[in-house]
């Protein structure tokens, strides 16, 4: 499964960055492509390109801010708060797996 991910905390420092890592490595322990974007207190970083987005499977969304998913339209789009990925990534990508059924 190609996914593209997003994180982005509040403050916008540790814990985007945490599930940003926690999220890549979950993926890769089940076979699946990612890439992460953060949305962080720096700004973007990593962003997707329209090629990447239209590759992917899924984009799952791991934030407690708004993110804007305009760009996104006619994807799957998972919402997921980043809480979540914290505690059980693997758990995250394998329900969006079997919902998703790939």
């Amino acid at each position: 499964m190609k996914i593209l991910a997003i994180t982005a905390c509040t403050a916008g420092i540790a814990h985007t960055y945490i599930a940003k890592e926690k999220l890549e490595n979950a993926a890769k322990e089940l076979g699946h492509d990612i890439k992460v974007e953060t949305q962080g207190s720096i700004g973007v970083e990593n962003e997707f390109t329209p090629e990447e987005i239209r590759a992917a499977d899924v984009i799952v969304i791991s934030a407690d801010i708004r993110v804007n998913k305009e760009r996104f339209t006619g994807k799957a789009v998972v919402e997921v708060p980043i809480s979540m990925v914290m505690k059980s990534p693997k758990g995250v990508i394998t329900k969006i797996q079997e919902k998703m059924g790939k």
